[in-house]
């Protein structure tokens, strides 16, 4: 039995110091998804290399970067408001043909297909930071060597390892949405989508296939290793490091990091996300940056949106942690 399939009572002794029970098993994954995981790990890495040899002394083209930042926005959200917001938590419910939208550009961001990664992370919320989590930083404790190895672990470690996450048992609801099941299959072909699409593009707009090599490079693969790294530091810094302004569960150290706001859409104010992971806007309070709260605002203007859940002024206040004169800082609504 693995340790996703062990009952919630098994747990209930961890200290939130010690090293998770299973940690001290090193179970790697076979070697087809281990090979698999660390390309895509490693090859963006030498296309950034190539790209900057390519780019040394004239510069990245205006066309690569615009691209780029295109389908950064484009996959990126399809993660955040898409995976993450509507199938993970129902923070909304959307149109059919938006929730395929959704799904598809998501699929595009390289992070696995929608029915994985929704029960992975559904499993993530069911044990946040104990024993149970798939990749929270505290799974070798809180010493330095194990904070440390934990980041690892958190960061892109836990999917080298063998620990299956049953979606019959996380993501019963999308397995039995036959539109959703069509997308997570469609997933190697989305992957070679995401790949091609920037290179034609490149192609199409400069006329040269160098173009289209440099559009492949930069709005390809380069765009892929940012978007999949910023997602990944939420996983491990946002458990680490920042502020934790709203109550969580017992153990759960999730955090508000400031400077990944942008680059990851708002999913870096986890901490407001942990206290109320149902909520449509991660950035409860004034002035924090949520693009994604933005955009399904926007659908919810133009009627693709129905049945959002926006912060509830009374709710937050009573699950600010600290002075009760702060408790006024936070919005009444999305």
């Amino acid at each position: 039995m693995s340790i996703s399939e062990q009952p919630v009572k098994d747990r209930q002794d961890y200290d939130g110091a010690s090293p998770f029970p299973e940690a001290k098993e090193h179970a790697a994954a076979g070697r087809a998804q281990v090979g698999l995981t660390a390309t895509i790990v490693v090859l963006p890495f030498i296309a950034l290399g190539v790209a900057i040899f390519l780019a040394w002394g004239q510069g990245v083209a205006l066309t690569d970067l615009l691209l780029a930042a295109a389908f950064y926005v484009v996959t990126g959200l399809g993660v955040t408001v898409g995976f993450h917001r509507l199938f993970t938590h129902a923070s909304f419910t959307a149109r059919p043909w938006l929730r395929v939208v959704l799904a598809v550009a998501g699929s595009m961001g390289f992070q696995g297909n929608l029915i994985d990664w929704v029960a992975v992370h559904r499993r993530h919320h069911a044990f946040t930071d104990r024993p149970g989590d798939p990749h929270s930083p505290y799974r070798y404790g809180t010493s330095l060597r194990g904070q440390l190895r934990g980041l690892a672990h958190a960061h892109l470690g836990w999917m080298f390892a063998d620990d299956q996450t049953p979606a019959e048992r996380y993501a019963p609801d999308l397995l039995a949405d036959p539109a959703m099941v069509r997308v997570a299959r469609a997933f190697p072909a989305l992957c070679a989508v995401s790949l091609t699409l920037p290179f034609l593009a490149g192609w199409a707009i400069t006329g040269t296939l160098y173009g289209g090599l440099t559009a492949f490079l930069w709005a390809g693969l380069i765009r892929i290793a940012l978007l999949q790294h910023v997602t990944w530091s939420v996983n491990s810094l946002c458990h680490v490091i920042g502020s934790r302004p709203f109550k969580t569960r017992r153990h759960d150290r999730s955090s508000n990091v400031w400077p990944l706001a942008l680059l990851s859409f708002g999913e870096s104010w986890h901490n407001g996300h942990h206290s109320e992971p149902s909520c449509a806007r991660h950035g409860l309070e004034r002035g924090q940056i949520d693009p994604s709260a933005g955009v399904i605002r926007l659908f919810e203007l133009l009627g693709w949106a129905s049945d959002v859940h926006w912060p509830d002024r009374d709710r937050l206040r009573r699950r600010r942690v600290g002075n009760p004169r702060q408790q006024a800082r936070a919005p009444a609504g999305g």
